[in-house]
C-alpha cells in the first residue's frame, strides 16, 4: 500500500519518474510483467533500492516469480506522482527557449497543461506560438488570479525574473519552474525548482573527467 506523499523524498520522487519513463519503454517493447530486481537491471540500480521506492507507491500487490502487471505498476507510480491530475499553468518570457517549451507535447503526459504564454515583447504579443496564444505581461496578474493558477514556468531574461516572481506571487502563484539564472526570492509556502543548465553542465563534464581519468588508469 503507498505512503504518504508527505514522507517522501525529492531523491525518491526523481527516480519514480524515472521507473515510469522506463516501465513505459517495457510496454512498449511487449513486456506485460516486470520484476523490482528487472526494472533496477535495465536502470544499472539496486534492486533493494527498487523495491523499496516502489513500496512508496504501489497500491497493486506484485505476485511471487510474475513480479508486477506493468499496466498496473504505471498506473500506481503516475498516481502517486500526480500525472494523472492536470495541473494549468503559465509560462512568462517567450523567448527561444519558451516557445520550446510551449511546443513540447511531452507535458501532457504529466498532467500539465500551458494555458499560454506571457510577454512584454509587443511584436509577439497577440499571436500564437505552437498553438498557445502570448498575451502582454500587464495581464498575468489577472490571469492568474481570474483562472486559478497555481503553476508558473519563468523563462524571462534573468534581469527581469525577481520583478515577475513578485507579480506571480502576488497573484497567489505558489510553484515556479525557474529556467532562468536568477537567485528567486520567495516565501517559503512557495515552490521552487530551478533548473540551471550552467550547472548541470559543469556536472556532466565533471563525470566525463572522472570517467576518462578511470579509463587512462
Amino acid at each position: 500500500m503507498a505512503n504518504s506523499e508527505g514522507s517522501v523524498s525529492p531523491v525518491v520522487f526523481n527516480r519514480l519518474a524515472l521507473y515510469a519513463r522506463r516501465l513505459r519503454g517495457m510496454k512498449a517493447e511487449g513486456f506485460v510483467t516486470v520484476s523490482s530486481v528487472a526494472l533496477a537491471d535495465a536502470l544499472s540500480l539496486n534492486p533493494s533500492l527498487v523495491k523499496k521506492d516502489l513500496s512508496c507507491a504501489i497500491v497493486n500487490e506484485g505476485k511471487p516469480k510474475v513480479g508486477y502487471t506493468i499496466d498496473d505498476l504505471i498506473e500506481d507510480i503516475e498516481s502517486f506522482l500526480g500525472y494523472n491530475n492536470t495541473k494549468d499553468a503559465v509560462l512568462v518570457g517567450v523567448g527561444k527557449l519558451g516557445q520550446a517549451l510551449l511546443g513540447y507535447r511531452g507535458f501532457e503526459k504529466y498532467g500539465l497543461n500551458i494555458i499560454g504564454g506571457f510577454d512584454s515583447d509587443e511584436s509577439i504579443v497577440a499571436k500564437e506560438v505552437n498553438g498557445k496564444k502570448i498575451l502582454p505581461i500587464g495581464k498575468l496578474a489577472s490571469a492568474v488570479k481570474k483562472l486559478n493558477i497555481k503553476i508558473a514556468i519563468l523563462t524571462t531574461p534573468g534581469e527581469q525574473a525577481q520583478a515577475v516572481t513578485d507579480i506571480l506571487l502576488r497573484a497567489g502563484i505558489r510553484a515556479i519552474w525557474n529556467f532562468t539564472p536568477a537567485h528567486l526570492k520567495a516565501p517559503d509556502t512557495v515552490a521552487i525548482k530551478n533548473e540551471d543548465m550552467a550547472v548541470s553542465l559543469a556536472v556532466l563534464s565533471q563525470q566525463l573527467k572522472e570517467i576518462l581519468k578511470k579509463e587512462s588508469e
